[in-house]
């Protein structure tokens, strides 16, 4: 039994039809990449996952309890064991960076303060910032600000990750840099990965299964080697799309 189940989820907003009839299984301990044009529905597929987009039809099964036939309190028994990063970080520009990484676990009232202050320096370490706790988040570049939204996230330790755009606005090395940080929160504590990204290179490098999304529905579902051998073009131009600068320049010179 896979760890999430996903059956005919649909969405629309007004007449704009954004999924349609989606099919997903998604294992215990993967790493799942979600591709596609812009408004191809990734983010609503994501948010409906955990229950922050409602949908029209369809539905969300999770360890086994349908939760979407459970209702709003199964989705937020799904949410104590599942961490979220979005776009823009969402952290609070007037605390510090320690007090933003123990935001939830002080609202859930998980430990005292000894065990929070632990497990955050803990959490730091896990995304390479060490010792920045009092630190501001402005005082952060852009790809700091990301892995202390991630420290926050993984302070929870949630048996999965959420992401959406992990690295949207970032440079060639912090792209790297925060895909690293993934993969070794994925070794080290067994989360189950889900990403949305354009970053197709990033995507096509990291990632054990890609998710295509097109018009609202799975066009292709398959490993990187997979993709990249389909004759089908609207997937060949997204593969072509993953090539690094150096390989597209070793393939022209061939």
């Amino acid at each position: 039994m896979a760890l999430f189940e996903l059956r005919g989820i649909r969405k629309s907003f007004g007449s704009n039809l954004v999924l349609d009839g989606v099919d997903l299984d998604l294992e215990q301990g993967s790493f799942t990449t979600i591709i596609g044009r812009s408004g191809s529905g990734k983010s609503v597929l994501l948010k409906s996952i955990v229950g922050l987009q409602l949908t029209d039809a369809g539905s969300v099964t999770f360890d086994g309890v349908n939760a979407t036939a459970a209702g709003e309190s199964a989705f937020r028994t799904l949410r104590r064991r599942v961490g979220m990063l979005f776009q823009n970080s969402a952290l609070f520009d007037s605390m510090t960076v320690a007090d933003n990484v123990a935001y939830g676990l002080r609202e859930q009232r998980l430990m005292d303060e000894d065990a929070i202050e632990q497990r955050v320096e803990e959490s730091l370490t896990l995304v390479q910032l060490p010792g920045t706790q009092k630190m501001s988040p402005n005082e952060l570049s852009g790809g700091m600000r990301k892995r202390v939204s991630l420290a926050r996230a993984i302070a929870m330790r949630p048996e999965v990750v959420l992401y959406d755009e992990p690295t949207e606005g970032l440079d060639p090395v912090n792209v790297t840099r925060v895909y690293r940080v993934l993969e070794a929160l994925r070794a080290q504590l067994e989360i189950t990965t889900i990403v949305v990204t354009h970053n197709m290179e990033a995507a096509f490098r990291h990632s054990e299964r890609i998710v295509l999304l097109n018009h609202g529905k799975i066009m292709a579902d398959g490993s990187p080697a997979e993709m990249r051998a389909s004759h089908d073009e609207l997937i060949a131009s997204f593969a072509r799309a993953s090539f690094s600068a150096v390989e597209r320049a070793a393939g022209a010179g061939a």
